[in-house]
């Protein structure tokens, strides 16, 4: 009985300590200079208020998608995509598939309603839009820092 009981206890404590480390590997790491993400509806308040002369970039993406987190870790971080972002946008986040609702011209929807709205047709997709909520430009799939200056720079100059 004895014998049972601490193998029970090392089994346990194994268990234990896999489960510990599992958790610690996928809870999402603060990404080091990030974007200041904020709302569609906050983004379209501060524009429409006139607290703010920008364009509004969506970058749409799914929870499971490689290239959208790669997107989030390597290339909006990046110092020359942060200076052109914090100049000339205010950068939003919107979960492609998501049920949650936000409001766009006027209506309510769902997320995945709106991406798919905006033309929706891989992860990621980024939209540029004015402060009216007009669509600008869109780009569909993974872009790294060179490809996504070159297409924020071309949205600028295109207004």
């Amino acid at each position: 009985m004895r014998r049972k009981l601490i193998i029970g206890s090392v089994i346990t404590a194994f268990i234990a300590v896999f489960v510990y480390y599992s958790m610690v590997q996928i809870t999402p790491m603060e990404i080091e200079n990030a974007p200041d993400w904020v709302t569609l509806e906050e983004a379209m308040s501060k524009t429409e208020a006139g607290q703010s002369d920008k364009l509004i970039l969506i970058d749409i993406y799914e929870v499971g998608c490689r290239f959208c987190r790669q997107m989030e870790r390597e290339v909006y971080p990046s110092e020359s995509i942060r200076t052109v972002l914090d100049r000339n946008f205010i950068p939003v986040k919107v979960n492609g598939n998501s049920d949650n609702t936000l409001v766009y011209d006027g209506e309510t929807m769902t997320k995945k309603q709106f991406a798919n709205k905006m033309g929706l047709t891989a992860f990621p997709f980024t939209v540029i839009m004015d402060a009216e909520g007009n669509v600008l430009k869109t780009r569909r799939g993974f872009m790294g820092v060179v490809e996504l200056s070159r297409f924020l720079n071309d949205a600028l100059r295109e207004v």
